[in-house]
């Protein structure tokens, strides 16, 4: 077996077809995780359940930052409890043929780019199961600019972590001691966190609620939905309060004269400035189809 091993990331990842990074790990450009930042939890959930993708989400964290959003590229991580003679192998595989460094959680660190999120599957160990402290938060923070880490596992010196900018860690408890009695079995391979399932270069979603991990293929789908979402929501408050239109024409599939409204205010007002990149020719068309079809009782969930 191979640490990180470009051959396996690119075909665990098939269905992307964008740029990579030398390992094979996907990279979904840097203005798709742009946008992401500003949508919700809820809002990239719905793409993906809606696929078919229901185990990409959890919840039950502790985070370094609660009030913070986090959004990143996952670099993976899975561990299992130390069997000697697998991570005398290991270890010695890693040290020496591959020129690695320290320990297993600092492989992991030290191959971090700006735009990362370590995601690491410790087996929900804490007591000698703390991932991170804050010498390897910094390095974290330093490597990825605006990343983290989200561990299924402990970390320890909060007091410290709690203390470094740029970075945000979602955890599942705190112990004082150190990392031992672990090995690492795969470096950028599937990592289970909890009830979520991530690969490497899915794009990891922080936010108070919990951790979402977006595959990469979805990505620009999943955030081009929730704006999309968004500024109709937008719409909708300023056309209600107007006493324009009601709750249930707000709520059900536009027809093509609500559609011609949106439009219009979409291209001129200035709450709609942030989401001019978006097309809605296809909106347009379905209306049309729906109505030559008939009237229909679709409400828009």
């Amino acid at each position: 077996m191979k640490f990180d091993n470009p051959e396996d990331i690119v075909q665990l990842t098939p269905l992307w077809k964008g740029e990579r990074f030398p390992n094979g790990r996907p990279k979904v450009p840097e203005d798709v995780l742009r946008r992401i930042r500003k949508i919700t939890l809820e809002e990239a959930w719905g793409p993906l359940w809606n696929r078919g993708y229901k185990s990409q989400f959890e919840g039950d964290f502790k985070i370094i930052h609660p009030d913070q959003v986090m959004v990143g590229r996952a670099v993976t991580a899975v561990m299992v409890p130390k069997r000697p003679d697998l991570d005398e192998t290991l270890l010695h595989y890693g040290h020496e043929q591959e020129n690695r460094k320290g320990y297993y959680n600092q492989w992991v660190i030290d191959s971090l780019v700006e735009d990362d999120v370590v995601v690491v599957d410790m087996f929900d160990k804490v007591h000698l199961g703390t991932y991170v402290g804050g010498n390897l938060s910094t390095a974290i923070s330093t490597r990825t600019k605006r990343g983290g880490a989200v561990i299924w596992g402990g970390i320890r010196d909060n007091q410290q972590v709690v203390e470094i900018d740029n970075i945000n860690v979602y955890y599942r408890g705190s112990d004082p001691t150190a990392i031992a009695d672990v090995t690492m079995v795969g470096m950028n391979v599937p990592a289970r966190i909890g009830k979520a399932v991530c690969l490497p270069g899915d794009v990891v979603l922080g936010t108070p609620a919990g951790v979402i991990f977006i595959p990469p293929h979805l990505a620009e789908l999943t955030v081009t939905q929730a704006e999309k979402s968004q500024v109709r929501d937008v719409f909708g408050f300023v056309r209600l309060k107007a006493g324009v239109y009601t709750t249930a024409q707000i709520d059900a599939s536009w027809g093509t004269s609500l559609w011609q409204d949106f439009i219009q205010w979409f291209k001129s007002d200035e709450a709609a400035a942030g989401y001019q990149h978006l097309n809605w020719d296809g909106e347009l068309q379905e209306a049309a189809r729906q109505e030559k079809q008939g009237p229909q009782n679709d409400v828009r969930l």
